[in-house]
C-alpha cells in the first residue's frame, strides 16, 4: 500500500544558489511522456504484429508491456521520494552500495544520455532533409544547431525550459490523437473494414516470437523514469512524483493503446506485420501520398521534447556526480536561473563530438546493455535499503512489496541476459567504458587529495 501522508508537507527550501525547487506535477508529467511518446510508437507496431499475428495478442502485449512498466514506476517512486536529490539512478546505486557502484551507474548513465542527445538531434536533422531535401548535405550541421539552441534554452534558465517541456509535450500529444482520430474516423466511413477482411498471418516463432514483441515493446516505453532525476527541483517530490511517475506511464500506456487500435483500424494485420513504418503506411491510406511527408512532420514534432528531456537528464547526472566530489566538482556549479551551467557545457561537448564522429551510434546500442544493469541494479537499492535502514522515512512505498519488486527485477535479469546474449560486442564495449570511467575517478579523487568535504559550487 502507498503511504502517502494526509498532512500537507511543507516543502523543503532550495539551498542558496543551487537548483531551484519550483517543478511540479505538470512538468514530471511533460518530462515522462515528452522522454517516451515518439518515434518508438510509430515504428514498433509492425515488429509485435510480425511476431505474434492476430489483433488480440497484439493489443495484450502492449498491455502487459505496460503494466510492467508501471509495475516498475511504482517500485522506483520510493526510492525517488525516499531520496528526493538530483541525479536519478546514481543516487539510489551509491546509497545503497557506496561510491563505486554508484559512480559506474552515474557515469554510465550519463554516457547514455550523451550517446541518445546525439542519435535523436541527429533523427531531428534526417527528419527536417526529409522536408526540405536540399538540406540533406548539412544534417550533422543541422543537428549540432538543434542541440545548440537547446542549450541556449536551458541556458536561460529551469523557467523557461521546464514550460517549454510542457507545451512541446501537449503539442506532441495532440498531435498523436489527431492520428488517431483520423484513424478512427476513416474506418468508420468506410464500408467494410479492412482489418477484419484480411486474413490473419500466423505467430512465426512462437514463445520466441512473443519474447521479442514483449522486448520491443518495453524498450518503446524507455523513458518513464525520467522525473526521478527532478525531486530536488520538484516544490513537494513525496507528493507529486507518485502522481507524475504513477499518472505518466497510464497515459502513455492509454496513447499507445490508441494508436495500435488506430493502426489496426486502418491496416489489416497481415499488412501491419510486414510494415517498417507502419504509421506511415496508415497515413498513406488516410491521405494519399501527403502521408509520408505527415508522418515525418509527426516524427519531428515528437522529437524537441525529447531532447529538452534528455539534455536536461544529463546535466543533472553530472551536476550529482561532481557535487558528491565523485567527477569534477565544477560540475556543480549553478547558475542564478537555476542552470547546472557547467555541466550542460560539458554533456553538450560530448554529445556535439559524438555527432560529428559519428560514434554515437555503437553507444546508443550500448545504452540498452546500460539500462538493463542500472535498472537491475537500482532494484536491488530498493531491496537493500528496505533491510537495511527500514526506520528511515518512505513518503511512498511501493505497492506489492516484495512481489512487485521481485517481478520487476526477475524482468530486468531477463533483459539484461538478452543484451548480454545477443550482442557480446556490445556488453564488452559497456564494461570498457565502466572501466575508464572508475580509472578516471579513480584518477581525478587521487589528485584531489585526502580528506576535505565536498564543496556546494554556485554561480552568479
Amino acid at each position: 500500500m502507498s503511504a502517502v501522508p494526509e498532512a500537507e508537507p511543507r516543502p523543503r527550501p532550495a539551498p542558496a544558489g543551487g537548483l531551484l525547487r519550483i517543478l511540479g506535477v505538470a512538468f514530471g508529467l511533460a518530462v515522462i511522456v515528452g522522454s517516451t511518446l515518439g518515434i518508438g510508437i510509430l515504428r514498433t507496431p509492425g515488429l509485435v504484429a510480425a511476431q505474434l499475428g492476430s489483433r488480440p495478442s497484439i493489443l495484450a502485449v502492449w498491455v502487459v508491456g505496460g503494466l510492467y512498466t508501471l509495475l516498475g514506476s511504482i517500485c522506483l517512486t520510493e526510492l525517488g521520494t525516499m531520496l528526493p536529490e538530483a541525479g536519478g539512478y546514481y543516487v539510489y546505486a551509491r546509497r545503497a552500495f557506496g561510491d563505486t557502484v554508484g559512480f559506474a551507474v552515474g557515469w554510465s548513465d550519463w554516457i547514455t544520455y550523451c550517446a541518445v542527445l546525439g542519435y535523436v538531434t541527429i533523427a531531428m536533422g534526417e527528419f527536417s532533409a526529409v522536408l526540405v531535401p536540399s538540406l540533406t548535405p548539412a544534417v550533422k550541421l543541422l543537428a549540432v544547431g538543434f542541440l545548440v539552441s537547446f542549450v541556449v534554452l536551458q541556458w536561460i534558465g529551469l523557467r523557461l525550459s521546464s514550460r517549454f517541456q510542457e507545451a512541446t509535450t501537449a503539442i506532441k500529444c495532440l498531435a498523436f490523437l489527431a492520428l488517431v482520430a483520423f484513424c478512427f474516423a476513416h474506418a468508420a466511413a468506410s464500408p467494410a473494414s479492412p482489418a477484419a477482411a484480411a486474413p490473419l498471418p500466423s505467430p512465426a516463432r512462437g514463445v520466441g516470437g512473443l519474447v521479442v514483441a514483449l522486448q520491443s515493446v518495453v524498450i518503446t516505453y524507455g523513458g518513464w523514469q525520467s522525473a526521478l532525476y527532478f525531486t530536488e527541483e520538484d516544490r513537494d517530490p513525496r507528493r507529486n512524483l507518485p502522481r507524475s511517475m504513477i499518472g505518466g506511464v497510464s497515459l502513455v500506456l492509454v496513447i499507445y493503446l490508441l494508436v495500435n487500435l488506430a493502426l489496426l483500424s486502418v491496416l489489416p494485420v497481415s499488412d501491419l506485420a510486414r510494415s517498417t513504418l507502419p504509421a506511415a503506411d496508415a497515413a498513406k491510406v488516410l491521405f494519399g501520398e501527403r502521408g509520408r511527408p505527415i508522418i515525418t512532420l509527426l516524427s519531428l514534432v515528437s522529437l524537441p521534447p525529447l531532447v529538452n528531456a534528455i539534455l536536461m537528464i544529463g546535466t543533472r547526472i553530472l551536476f550529482a556526480l561532481g557535487r558528491d566530489g565523485l567527477l569534477w566538482r565544477g560540475a556543480a556549479a549553478v547558475n542564478s536561473r537555476g542552470t547546472p551551467v557547467r555541466a550542460t557545457v560539458v554533456t553538450t561537448a560530448v554529445a556535439a563530438v559524438l555527432i560529428a564522429s559519428g560514434t554515437f551510434q555503437t553507444l546508443v546500442a550500448v545504452a540498452s546493455f546500460f539500462l538493463a544493469l542500472n535498472y537491475c541494479v537500482c532494484c536491488l537499492a530498493l531491496i537493500t535499503l528496505r533491510r537495511r535502514e527500514p526506520e528511515t522515512e518512505r513518503p511512498f512505498r511501493a505497492w506489492g512489496y516484495p512481489w512487485s519488486v521481485g517481478i520487476v527485477l526477475a524482468g530486468a535479469v531477463a533483459f539484461l541476459a538478452g543484451v548480454l546474449l545477443g550482442d557480446t560486442r556490445t556488453a564488452l564495449i559497456g564494461s570498457a567504458l565502466l572501466a575508464a570511467g572508475l580509472i578516471g575517478k579513480a584518477w581525478s579523487r587521487a589528485g584531489q587529495g585526502p580528506g576535505g568535504t565536498v564543496k556546494r559550487y554556485t554561480m552568479p
